[in-house]
């Protein structure tokens, strides 16, 4: 079976230079979105809000896809995949993180979020018998000290169910986020990361609108210029861009470099999150970050040192 990261067409090599500076970029853009996303979510609904980021998403893709040869129909030995990808990695995945902005402030919700890297090793280990090597062990349990800390269970008031809601739908997030990300790395692909993405997003497009239609109904949104520029950051940079940029950076760096650099989007979450709308950065958000990070960093560099391709070397991270 021919490996996806080998075939795409028309592709060009990018300078050294330019794919750190399009990393950075991403890393950037992935990070401010907390703080608008959390902003969006004032004055539209989860449901809807993801499918304006999902439609948005797909027209960027589309545009990409078409332009540069890469628009084919799925092969049938893709689709579960695809389904997959469509109804858990995006739709159900955004619908929860969408859910839990409206009751945990955003930038604890980045960092939360950005554990989907720690899941993925048990599921890995469980589901493609990876190894479990030493230094896999102590980045789990670092970073699950980080989550303990950032739930700070001392000082949670059990009386109020929505914030422990918010908690859990986050985490849910994060797990779904790395289940589907071993079902990525454990399937045979035929399709290009980028020739099947604009199918998962068509996928979660119709999933979304249909939900949005019955539960919500028809939208009564206030539309201004603010709400206007925050649907277009969520669906043309955040989703549609950063997916394509991926992609390319994944073509042109090794995963785990990529992926080390982006483990600072949660870092950009908490920073732009205190400017932009004033969260207040704690000693348990920043405690819970670093155990986090230290944590994801050991469980990449372990997977390096054992030869196992890391998540997002097959397809581009879907964090929101």
């Amino acid at each position: 079976m021919t490996d996806p990261r080998h075939t795409i067409p028309n592709e060009r090599r990018l300078s050294r230079p330019a794919v750190y500076a399009l990393l950075i970029l991403v890393t950037l853009i992935l990070g401010l979105n907390w703080p608008v996303m959390a902003t969006g979510v004032e004055s539209i609904s989860p449901l809807w809000m993801g499918v304006f980021r999902v439609f948005g998403a797909l027209l960027v893709i589309l545009t990409i896809t078409a332009s540069s040869g890469n628009l084919k129909m799925p092969v049938r030995s893709d689709l579960p995949i695809i389904s997959s990808l469509a109804i858990f990695r995006l739709a159900a995945v955004f619908t929860m993180v969408f859910t839990g902005l409206q009751l945990i402030p955003p930038g604890r919700s980045s960092v939360i979020v950005w554990t989907a890297s720690l899941w993925t090793v048990p599921l890995a280990a469980a589901f493609l018998g990876e190894k479990m090597v030493g230094r896999r062990w102590v980045g789990l349990w670092l970073g699950v000290s980080g989550v303990f800390v950032l739930f700070e269970p001392w000082r949670l008031s059990w009386s109020e169910p929505g914030v422990i809601l918010g908690h859990v739908l986050l985490i849910l997030a994060a797990m779904t986020n790395a289940a589907t990300s071993v079902h990525i790395r454990g399937h045979r692909w035929t399709m290009t990361p980028l020739q099947a993405i604009p199918w998962q997003l068509a996928g979660a497009a119709i999933i979304l609108l249909i939900l949005a239609l019955v539960t919500d109904g028809i939208p009564e949104i206030d539309w201004t210029g603010q709400l206007g520029w925050i649907v277009a950051y969520q669906g043309l940079l955040a989703t549609g861009t950063a997916f394509w940029a991926q992609i390319v950076i994944l073509r042109n760096l090794a995963a785990v470099s990529a992926n080390l650099t982006l483990m600072a989007v949660p870092v950009v979450g908490v920073v732009s999150s205190a400017l932009f709308v004033g969260e207040e950065v704690t000693g348990t958000l920043v405690g819970g970050l670093v155990l986090i990070i230290a944590g994801v960093t050991m469980n990449l560099l372990a997977g390096d040192a054992v030869g196992v391709s890391t998540i997002g070397a097959i397809e581009p991270e879907s964090q929101p």
